[in-house]
């Protein structure tokens, strides 16, 4: 409950942080009537934007992750493990990373949205996965190279898709495209289909970069669709599906993300504990030290939920044994 009472509290500091982000400070003014004081916001220190940007990343991994465990434990007929695995992905994607998103400041204006995937969309085509490939193809991992130029296809067809999208939010003419359709990818429990550690860690770094684009392209399609503009808001959506159930999935079939449950479940507790005694901890600190007060907290708030996380994935697990 007092927890809960936090995360109230936060959703408040965290809207007032996140609109400093388009400047150096928000002077708020009294509504007339009343004694006028101003309250001064200000953006999160570097060092603070920086692990809220991890957390992000390490939030929307972990809901990808635990949705695809959720699925094998349930073919595994262990039905209160899939149960667990959904209901913790939930809370990792609409309260860990919702909150780190918001002190972040990352959800701007319909345009600002559309400029901030162009430009890692753009990366995405141009560098990343481009560079990923070659390297998969020198390793001889021939299966990676292929699914890395293809995601490298679709990420330009992104873009340009954005870039028509704001072409029209910005001159108020012209139609938001349609969005592709994703091409669900099933993952089952299998081992890494790949063989260079180089191309398991650049597997590693797609997953991470594909799941947070999904959770931003959600929270963009939110925006859209409070602001009026239902076309965007698909456009968004229907992005972040592909995102997520073609290329995070198809990289998690080569990465052999999902084991069997008991495997899925030790995994989870290792990440789980890590961020419950070491991660969130640690940025807490740093926060505190830097005067960011609601990371701060958020950044203790969710180490103690990981901690519980951790716990229940371990009771799970010796149900299991």
């Amino acid at each position: 409950m007092f927890r809960q009472s936090i995360r109230t509290l936060l959703v408040g500091l965290c809207a007032l942080t996140a609109a400093s982000q388009t400047a150096p400070a928000l002077a708020l003014t009294a509504p007339a009537g009343t004694q006028a004081h101003t309250v001064t916001a200000r953006a999160p220190r570097a060092q603070t934007l920086s692990n809220l940007n991890t957390a992000m990343k390490g939030e929307a991994f972990a809901y990808a992750s635990y949705s695809l465990f959720g699925t094998q434990a349930d073919g595994a007929a262990h039905p209160a493990v899939g149960r667990l695995f959904r209901s913790t992905a939930q809370t990792e994607l609409n309260e860990h990373l919702h909150e780190a998103a918001t002190l972040a400041g990352v959800v701007g204006t319909n345009a600002a949205n559309l400029r901030q995937a162009i430009n890692g969309e753009t990366y995405e085509h141009q560098v990343m996965y481009r560079g990923f490939a070659t390297q998969a193809r020198q390793d001889g991992d021939t299966k990676a190279a292929e699914l890395f130029t293809e995601i490298a296809a679709d990420e330009g067809r992104h873009r340009d898709a954005f870039r028509k999208a704001l072409a029209v939010v910005t001159s108020g003419h012209g139609t938001i495209p349609a969005p592709g359709a994703a091409k669900t990818v099933a993952v089952p429990a299998g081992v890494p289909q790949v063989r260079a550690a180089r191309t398991k860690a650049n597997l590693d770094t797609a997953m991470h970069g594909e799941a947070l684009a999904y959770a931003k392209y959600r929270l963009f399609a939110a925006h859209a669709r409070q602001s009026g503009n239902a076309a965007l808001a698909r456009l968004w959506e229907g992005t972040a599906d592909v995102e997520l159930h073609e290329h995070f999935a198809g990289e998690a079939v080569l990465a052999g993300l999902v084991r069997t449950t008991k495997k899925n479940l030790n995994k989870a507790v290792t990440g789980e504990r890590s961020e419950a005694t070491a991660v969130y901890p640690g940025f807490a600190k740093q926060a505190t030290a830097a005067g960011d007060t609601a990371a701060a907290a958020c950044f203790r708030n969710t180490a103690a939920d990981e901690a519980e996380h951790a716990a229940a994935f371990q009771a799970a697990l010796n149900r299991l044994r």
